[in-house]
C-alpha cells in the first residue's frame, strides 16, 4: 500500500505540468479560435486536459470510469461527444498551438544563424482490424518487412525543428485516391462548406498536393523557416518549383530513376548519367560530387537547383544524390541540414509506442481519429518543450540566457574534450603519469587523428 501515495503523487505532478502548459500558451484560445466551444455542462478546458493527462495514468477511459480512480467530472459519452465534432478545425488548433510555442518559447533559445527548418513526412496510421472506419483504405506502409498495403492510413505530418526540438505544425490523415481501393467512403449529406467535408476531400487528394496546401497555410501563419526537408517520397520537380514559388527553399533526397531528367550542360540527363559524367571527390570528403543543373515541369519552368552526391553508408559501392534550390548553401550545410530530417522519424517512433496514437479509442469517424491525433500530437508538444527547458540551460532565467550559448547540433570539440579529460584522469590515477608525460601523449594522439579531425585542433587546443 506504500505504493499508492506514491502513484498519486505523480499523477498530480502531471495534471500541474499539464495546467501549466494549457496556461502558458494559451491553449484554450487556440481551441475557441478554433471553433470549439462547449454546448453545455462541461468546459472544454477540463475535457481537454482530462484528455491530456489520459495517456499518463496507465490506464485506458473505459478503467478510468471503472475504477473511478480520477473521478472525472464528465461522462464517457461527454468525450466522445467533443471527439465526433464535425466543427472543430483541429488543424487550425494545432498550428496555431505549435506556432506559438516555437516564436513565444522555442525562438528566443535558438540565435538567428541558425538554419530552422521545415519537415515532411508521412507514417503509416493503422486501423488493421477494422471494416467499417469512415475513408478506410488499403495503403502502402514502406517502413513494414512483412505485407506492405495494409489497412489504414498514411498520416502526412509537417513538423519544425531547429536541430534540437521537433514541433508538429499540421497534418491529414490519407486515404486512397482511388475509390477501389476504400472500404468506406465519407459520410453522406455533409455541407461542402463545412470543415468536415473540406478535411475528408483533402484525405482523398494526392499527397504532393496536399503537402503544398499545408505548406501556404504554414508560410500565411509566418512560422520562421526557409528550408523544407524531405524524403525521396516528394522529391519531384514539379513539387519542388511549387514549394519554391512559395517562397521556400527544398533540401531533399532523390529517387535514382530514369523517369525522372534534369538539364545538365544543355542536355536532359538522369540522375545516374550526370553523375557518371563527372570525376569524383578524392579521399574521404564529406561529399563525392557536387554540380549545378536545372530541373523543370510540364509548363516548362525551370529552376537552378544543386546536386550533391554522398556515399551510402550501408553500402560503400552505392552513393545518394541529394537536392538543394538554396544556392547560398555550402555541401557541407546541405548534407547537416538534410540530417536533421530523422527527428520526424523520432517524433513517428515516440508517438506510436508511448503516446498510444491509434491506440487510445476505437472510434469509426473520421472527425474523431483527426481528432484523437491531434491530442497525441500535443502531448509530444507538451513532452517537447519539458525536455528542451530541462536540457537548455538557458531557460532557466535571464542570467544563464547571457552567460550560457545555445544547444549545438553536433559539438565535436566539447564531446572530444570530455574524452581526453577523462583519459587524462585515467593516466594520472592508474600509471602514475606526469602532467608532462599526459600531455605529450595527447599530443601524439591528436597527429595520429585523420587529417579532417586533427585540423579542428590547429588553432584551438581541445585539451
Amino acid at each position: 500500500m506504500n505504493n499508492i501515495p506514491q502513484i498519486t503523487r505523480n499523477e498530480n505532478d502531471f495534471m500541474k505540468s499539464i495546467i501549466n502548459f494549457v496556461k502558458k500558451f494559451k491553449v484554450i484560445n487556440a481551441l475557441k479560435k478554433s471553433n470549439c466551444y462547449k454546448e453545455k455542462g462541461t468546459s472544454v478546458h477540463d475535457i481537454f486536459c482530462y484528455l491530456l493527462q489520459l495517456v499518463y495514468t496507465g490506464k485506458s477511459m473505459y478503467m478510468n470510469y471503472q475504477t473511478k480512480s480520477d473521478d472525472p467530472k464528465f461522462g464517457k459519452d461527454t468525450v466522445y461527444r467533443f471527439l465526433n465534432s464535425m466543427y472543430i478545425n483541429w488543424q487550425t488548433f494545432l498550428l496555431r498551438l505549435s506556432g506559438s510555442v516555437i516564436k513565444t518559447h522555442l525562438l528566443n533559445l535558438t540565435s538567428e544563424e541558425r538554419l530552422n527548418a521545415i519537415i515532411v513526412d508521412d507514417s503509416f496510421y493503422g486501423r488493421t482490424r477494422s471494416k467499417k472506419v469512415e475513408l478506410l483504405s488499403n495503403v502502402f506502409d514502406h517502413a513494414s518487412k512483412g505485407v506492405k498495403y495494409k489497412r489504414g492510413f498514411r498520416m502526412l505530418t509537417a513538423g519544425w525543428t531547429d536541430g534540437n526540438t521537433f514541433v508538429p505544425l499540421s497534418f491529414n490523415l490519407q486515404s486512397c485516391e482511388k475509390e477501389k481501393n476504400r472500404f468506406c467512403e465519407m459520410k453522406d449529406g455533409l455541407n461542402k462548406n463545412s470543415i468536415a467535408y473540406k478535411r475528408r476531400k483533402q484525405a482523398i487528394s494526392k499527397s504532393p498536393d496536399v503537402m503544398i496546401e499545408i505548406l501556404k497555410t504554414i508560410v500565411k501563419v509566418g512560422i520562421p523557416a526557409k528550408h523544407v526537408l524531405f524524403d525521396s517520397w516528394f522529391s519531384y520537380p514539379a513539387t519542388i518549383i511549387k514549394i519554391f514559388k512559395l517562397k521556400l527553399h527544398t533540401v531533399g533526397r532523390l529517387k535514382n530513376t530514369p523517369k525522372i531528367k534534369y538539364i545538365f550542360d544543355g542536355e536532359r540527363k538522369t540522375l545516374s548519367q550526370i553523375y557518371n559524367l563527372r570525376k569524383k571527390r578524392p579521399g574521404r570528403s564529406k561529399y563525392l560530387l557536387s554540380v549545378m543543373a536545372q530541373i523543370y515541369d510540364i509548363n516548362d519552368d525551370k529552376l537552378d537547383v544543386r546536386l550533391v552526391f554522398v556515399r551510402d553508408r550501408n553500402n560503400k559501392k552505392k552513393w545518394i544524390g541529394f537536392i538543394c534550390t538554396d544556392l547560398s548553401l555550402t555541401e557541407e550545410q546541405i548534407i547537416a541540414l538534410y540530417g536533421k530530417r530523422w527527428s520526424i522519424e523520432v517524433f513517428f517512433k515516440i508517438c506510436k509506442s508511448y503516446l498510444n496514437l491509434g491506440k487510445e479509442f476505437q472510434c469509426l469517424s473520421y472527425d474523431s481519429m483527426i481528432a484523437h491525433t491531434t491530442i497525441v500530437m500535443t502531448r509530444y508538444i507538451m513532452l517537447a518543450v519539458e525536455n528542451r527547458n530541462t536540457k537548455d540551460e538557458r531557460t532557466m532565467g535571464e542570467l544563464f540566457f547571457l552567460i550560457h550559448g545555445e544547444l549545438q547540433d553536433v559539438n565535436f570539440s566539447e564531446t572530444l574534450k570530455v574524452i581526453l579529460d577523462i583519459l587524462k584522469e585515467v593516466l594520472q590515477n592508474l600509471l602514475f603519469l606526469t602532467a608532462k608525460q599526459i600531455d605529450s601523449f595527447i599530443d601524439k594522439f591528436i597527429i595520429k587523428l585523420p587529417k579532417h579531425f586533427a585540423e579542428k585542433f590547429k588553432n584551438k587546443k581541445v585539451a
